[in-house]
């Protein structure tokens, strides 16, 4: 075996690279972010309904239908388009970017009033990408258009610099994780980030000294847990008791079902989650203001219609059985440095963030030049109202100066060229959110599930240390796959649903 890896070896090494970039992973992201992301963020935002509309109309309604990337393209002084190359973006101090067109219709009274096809802005390339002139050039074509044969791509170019976005590490979303608790009431917190589209919501579950389970999420905070579920319609306390287990009726779980024994129904549990935050209307309101919150706060992932309660309410108690197994000792605690409760955030993913922000403000600016011709007594086509270089120049500044959705700084960098392998070094970056002012000292550490996909040796020293890391120079990132298609595959293979 020996002697067939050192006869082998630097040839497999040597195909490895003719047929994988070491910025694939990037690149993948960004190709993923314009082929399915990009209409993802329209469906979130489809239908745009004005709040004042002509008198004489009874409804009225944008819809946005499909939206597509063309390849980079410049438009001349002279109004003339041509394809542009990234060499000449490069000389000429200005940004590679491709026109971004969408399908908008307007519609009265569920009648079509117009439909047309228009550019909404402009949208910075990846080099290497599908999308970039580069993808499929050879050696020698790629020589002839002033690029250098053994560039890996996976940058951008904006006003003519070379910018790389950096990939941030953070927790999982959509992952119940329960811990031990040195400070606060709580001896254990079981927490997770349920993420849905520009939501991020944390949520928390604590024991507290009088034994009863405690959830809170945004303005939710400490609630009964039991009092939740009973909200969401899970009524019978022997359904309870089964859901969260089906082995041994735990007396943690008995407590906390005696104590609230007298609520039957619904709106009781949502009345009296409606005073313990504070909602001071009369009843009705209070119960459809609460029922609204659960709707749209209460774990988003799983859903924000009323048809989802249910499936949120199994969900809850499934993490209560977590996190009473946890605080017996039965399951031992998540770490949360282990590599598999992280996830890497890749310049797709980032620039998704960037665009679902920027097309709601694209929105606003619509809804509001539209109401306010509408005021004047006419009646506007939305062709007319639509500014392209608000998307555009909201792009452009944000990856010109690095500074991000949530105010956070430094996601975009200027490309470091002092050499070769240092520019692999940049593109390949992976930064902590945590502070660098604080300890931290177990996220600083070298973790052993490390191994093979961080480089154990490359970090900085002093605050960063073990904050910026590097990616190994053969590690791939996996894209996120769609549950509904493993569910399929699962079904496909005898998977039964419990319920």
């Amino acid at each position: 075996m020996t002697n067939l890896t050192n006869k082998y070896g630097p040839l497999l090494v040597k195909k490895f690279f003719e047929e994988q970039k070491l910025v694939e992973s990037d690149i993948q992201s960004f190709n993923n972010l314009i082929e399915h992301e990009l209409q993802e963020i329209i469906e979130e935002n489809k239908i745009i309904e004005p709040t004042i509309i002509p008198h004489d109309i009874d409804e009225f309604k944008i819809r946005l239908d499909k939206i597509w990337v063309e390849k980079p393209m410049i438009i001349e002084a002279d109004g003339s388009k041509r394809v542009i190359y990234p060499i000449e973006a490069r000389l000429r101090k200005i940004t590679y970017s491709a026109p971004i067109f969408m399908e908008i219709s307007a519609h009265i009274n569920d009648i079509e009033r117009e439909q047309f096809t228009t550019q909404i802005g402009n949208l910075p390339i990846m080099l290497k990408s599908k999308f970039c002139h580069l993808s499929k050039m050879g050696k020698e074509e790629l020589i002839q258009h002033g690029e250098d044969p053994n560039e890996p791509g996976g940058y951008f170019i904006i006003n003519g610099t070379e910018k790389v976005l950096i990939d941030i590490e953070d927790l999982a979303s959509n992952k119940f994780l329960v811990e031990s608790e040195s400070i606060g009431v709580s001896e254990y917190a079981g927490k997770i980030f349920s993420e849905r589209g520009s939501f991020k919501i944390p949520h928390s579950i604590e024991k507290m000294k009088d034994g009863l389970f405690y959830l809170s999420f945004t303005r939710v905070k400490r609630i009964p847990a039991i009092i939740i579920i009973k909200a969401l319609g899970l009524l019978k306390d022997e359904e309870i008791m089964r859901l969260i287990s089906d082995k041994k009726n735990y007396d943690e779980v008995l407590i906390n079902l005696f104590e609230f024994a007298s609520i039957k129904n619904e709106e009781e549990a949502l009345d009296y989650m409606a005073k313990q935050i504070g909602i001071t209307q009369s009843k009705e309101i209070r119960v459809e203001r609460m029922k609204e919150i659960l709707d749209k706060y209460l774990l988003p992932h799983l859903g924000i219609t009323a048809e989802h309660r249910l499936l949120k309410a199994y969900n809850l108690c499934k993490y209560l059985r977590k996190y009473i197994l946890v605080s017996t000792n039965e399951l031992p605690e998540d770490d949360k440095d282990h590599y598999m409760n992280k996830r890497l955030k890749l310049a797709g993913d980032l620039l998704a963030d960037l665009i679902r922000v920027n097309l709601k403000v694209l929105i606003g600016d619509l809804l509001y030049n539209f109401q306010r011709i509408v005021k004047r007594g006419k009646f506007p086509s939305i062709k007319v109202i639509i500014r392209e270089k608000l998307l555009t120049s909201r792009l452009y500044s944000a990856m010109a100066t690095g500074t991000w959705v949530g105010g956070r700084k430094g996601v975009c960098q200027r490309i470091q060229r002092l050499n070769y392998l240092e520019t692999l070094s940049h593109l390949q970056r992976v930064v902590s959110p945590l502070s660098t002012a604080q300890e931290n000292f177990k996220a600083r550490e070298l973790h052993a599930t490390h191994l093979g996909r961080l480089c154990p040796i490359e970090t900085p020293e002093g605050t960063n240390i073990g904050l910026r890391k590097n990616l190994a120079l053969l590690c791939k990132i996996s894209q996120d796959s769609d549950s509904q298609e493993v569910v399929k595959q699962l079904k496909g293979i005898g998977l039964n649903i419990v319920v």
